[in-house]
Formats: C-alpha cells, sequence, structure tokens
C-alpha cells in the first residue's frame, strides 16, 4: 500500500483515480508519495521511504531538484495541463491593457450615487478608450505549450504573430499558425512588437532577461505581459520604463512590493493556473504520472533523472 501525502489542495478529479494501492495521509514523514502544487520543499525534510514527488503544475522551481535526484527520487510535472488557462489570461491580460476597463469600471463605481451618471458616462468615456488589439504585433518568447496556444489564439483575433524560441527551428514554427514569423533573434522581435508576452522558465540565463537594455530595443509604447515567471524582468528597470513611458503598460500576474507600485502596471494575484479546470487537468495527470512509474518504472515527464 503506497501512501500519498499532499501539501496541497489537490483536486478531487485527480485524487479519485488512485487505484486500492494507494491511500492519502496527513503525515509527511509515512508518505511514499508527495503531490504538491505552490508549497515550498526546498526546505522540508523528506521521508527516506519517499518514492516520487508530482507537482500539479509546470514549474518546479519551489522542488529542491537536484537534492532529491541524488537520493533517487524522480519529480514529475504536468507541462501543457495549465496551458489553456494561461493562455485565456494572457489574453485577458492585452485586452485590459489595450482598452482601459479597469479604470472605467472604478470610474462608474465612483459615481455610483451620480442619478446622471449614465450621461456623465459618455462625457467621461474617452479617457478609457484605448484602441484594438487587431491589426498590432504580438511577440511570444517561448513557443511551448503555452507560447503556441497564445500564438493561435491572437492570431485568430487578427494579430501579426513575431515567435522566438531557442529550442524551435522555423520549420516546426511554421506548424503553429499560419503566417508566423519567426526569427532567431530576440531583437528582431523586440523591434517588430507593440505586444510582447514571456513564457520561458526560470534559469540562470533567464533570471532578469527583461532589463534596461532589451526594453530599449523595444518600441515605444510597448505593452509587456509576464506570465510566466516573477524574476524574469528586472523590476528596478521595468519601473523606469515605466515611468518614462517607453512601456506603456506591463501587466504581470505576480505582485511583490515593488510590482504593486509601479504607474500603470496590471498586477493580479498569480490567477494564471487557477481555475478548476487547469487544476483537475494538473492532478488528473500527476496521479497517473506518479501511478504509472510505480507499477512499471516508467518516467513520463520527469523533470531531475
Amino acid at each position: 500500500m503506497y501512501k500519498v501525502h499532499c501539501l496541497n489542495n489537490i483536486s478531487e478529479k485527480g485524487l479519485e483515480l488512485l487505484t486500492s494501492d494507494y491511500e492519502l495521509t496527513d503525515s509527511l514523514q509515512d508518505a511514499d508519495v508527495v503531490l504538491v502544487r505552490s508549497a515550498d520543499m526546498h526546505d522540508m525534510d523528506v521521508p527516506d521511504g519517499l518514492k516520487a514527488v508530482a507537482r500539479a503544475g509546470a514549474g518546479v522551481n519551489n522542488i529542491p531538484l537536484q537534492k532529491l535526484a541524488e537520493r533517487g527520487i524522480p519529480v514529475f510535472n504536468t507541462p501543457g495541463a495549465n496551458a489553456n488557462a494561461v493562455k485565456e489570461l494572457v489574453i485577458a491580460g492585452m485586452l485590459l491593457s489595450a482598452r482601459d476597463i479597469i479604470g472605467g469600471n472604478a470610474w462608474v463605481k465612483a459615481n455610483a450615487d451620480d442619478e446622471n451618471v449614465g450621461k456623465a458616462a459618455e462625457k467621461a468615456k474617452k479617457q478609457f478608450a484605448g484602441g484594438e488589439i487587431t491589426g498590432k504585433t504580438l511577440g511570444i518568447i517561448g513557443l511551448g505549450a503555452i507560447g503556441k496556444r497564445v500564438a493561435f489564439a491572437a492570431s485568430a483575433l487578427g494579430m501579426d504573430i513575431v515567435g522566438y524560441d531557442p529550442f524551435m527551428d522555423a520549420v516546426a514554427a511554421e506548424q503553429i499558425v499560419s503566417g508566423l514569423r519567426f526569427v532567431t533573434d530576440l531583437d528582431d522581435l523586440y523591434e517588430a512588437s507593440d505586444y510582447i508576452t514571456i513564457h520561458v522558465p526560470a534559469t540562470d540565463q533567464t533570471r532578469g532577461m527583461i532589463d534596461a537594455a532589451a526594453i530599449g530595443k523595444m518600441r515605444d509604447g510597448v505593452v509587456f505581459l509576464n506570465f510566466s515567471r516573477d524574476v524574469l524582468v528586472n523590476d528596478p528597470d521595468m519601473a523606469a520604463a515605466l515611468e518614462s513611458g517607453k512601456v506603456s503598460r506591463y501587466v504581470t500576474d505576480f505582485a511583490n512590493p515593488s510590482v504593486v507600485k509601479m504607474p500603470n502596471a496590471i498586477v493580479l494575484p498569480h490567477l494564471g493556473a487557477s481555475t478548476a479546470e487547469a487544476e483537475d487537468n494538473c492532478a488528473i495527470m500527476a496521479v497517473n504520472e506518479v501511478m504509472n512509474y510505480l507499477a512499471t518504472g516508467e518516467k513520463v515527464n520527469c523533470v531531475n533523472l
């Protein structure tokens, strides 16, 4: 009998797939399997008998991969399981930045007691009108599970797409969506894009990659969207770019003490993969990966061994 410990709430849609060979336990030290979403495992004393860890999500920066690898414990993740949820929020982020929906809604709420609010709105609405995304160019850094979906959806909305991915070639990129312009130099993407969205993991090479030098190569008034990782963007450099108007809007899913005070930043509370559907998909995939590994030894989506 394998004992499964959940460090976070894991969707019942996944847990109900556990066979009679598995049982849930409230004790981490008794666990053969750990299922985790956002809990930080780096300082945890994992049990000697732990056989597998599964992350119900794609990112694994909250898991000590090397330490577990040294003990022969595989870590699995669920790439693509939450991709649609993030894609939809990226599209929403572009629309929120193009049309000042948040500002317009705040104005209506502030004037809720005005008996003539309808007439007043007609006079006030110009300050919130904004523009359209159709016909604009979207640069996508990273054409993995999420980036591909964003490209397809944005293209369907009439946007021109420029894509960059160091692990892909032009032939593969052409299969994503008709008309996608694939570039091998990020500078070409920066120069061409009205909107830029980033979808890459946090590594030593990508941390802080969106800095003053990168921003300086972008179009004036660019909108930058970060639904990938907080640390990809240099916060002081982004704040300066927003202050100067070089970046017109910064849309991010990662609140921190710096970003929440930035002018013209739209900051969301890490909603990207938080839909019920995404949580179900991630849990189902994680449970199946663990059960498959313990039954057959096959390591599907193992990130550390």
